[in-house]
């Protein structure tokens, strides 16, 4: 039976079940595991479709069909992911304008993509650890939605063009969003989530 699970996944938690980054201690040194997803879904066999790095937030698919997993992870059937990014100061056109229409990361140009500067704060819940704060530096929100999921791809988009990222959160991705979920919390996709997801991934 094929399982489909949304997660919020909180900040600090690694988007896989075992914690491959704690590593081996350094003589006199203790590790410090990290929060994995074992820690919140009780589910065996299901794995994440993409990730999202350690220090982001929001929303993960999870299931255990390996063909909708592939499909959805290949750029030939480019789905758009929604994030609401926070970064230092206010960004102008020029900024914007770069980062629609792609920015050189490393010699790869990103696809175009649709940003926003957001009139206010997103409705989220508060982060844990609170991101630092610079006494006289502004902040803006950013609603961005790519087709694409690179490493580190949208902290490396707003870093190019000047205004480095304070906080990631992943809303939406495709029609499936964080909407009743708070950070820690999952669901089942309805059946009606579901047939619009096998149709998105043309299975």
């Amino acid at each position: 039976m094929y399982r489909y699970i949304l997660f919020n996944k909180p900040y600090n938690v690694l988007s896989q079940f075992t914690d491959t980054e704690a590593g081996e201690p350094k003589t006199g040194e203790e590790t410090h595991p990290h929060s994995t997803l074992k820690d919140y879904i009780p589910i065996p066999d299901i794995y994440p479709v993409g990730r999202l790095d350690r220090d982001s937030e929001g929303l993960l698919l999870l299931t255990n069909n390996g063909r909708l997993q592939h499909r959805l992870s290949n750029p030939q059937f480019g789905h758009h992911r929604t994030y609401w990014v926070q970064v230092e100061r206010i960004p102008d056109d020029d900024a914007l304008q770069q980062l629609r229409k792609g920015v050189l990361i490393k010699n790869y140009r990103t696809r175009p993509a649709k940003v926003e500067l957001l009139l206010g704060e997103p409705n989220l819940p508060p982060r844990e650890p609170p991101i630092r704060y610079r006494k006289n530096v502004p902040t803006a929100w950013l609603e961005m939605m790519l087709t694409e999921g690179k490493n580190r791809q949208v902290r490396r988009m707003t870093a190019a063009v000047g205004f480095p990222t304070l906080r990631l959160v992943r809303f939406a991705i495709a029609h499936l969003d964080l909407t009743g979920l708070q950070p820690g919390e999952w669901r089942e996709l309805t059946s009606t989530e579901q047939q619009m997801l096998m149709q998105l991934s043309k299975i």
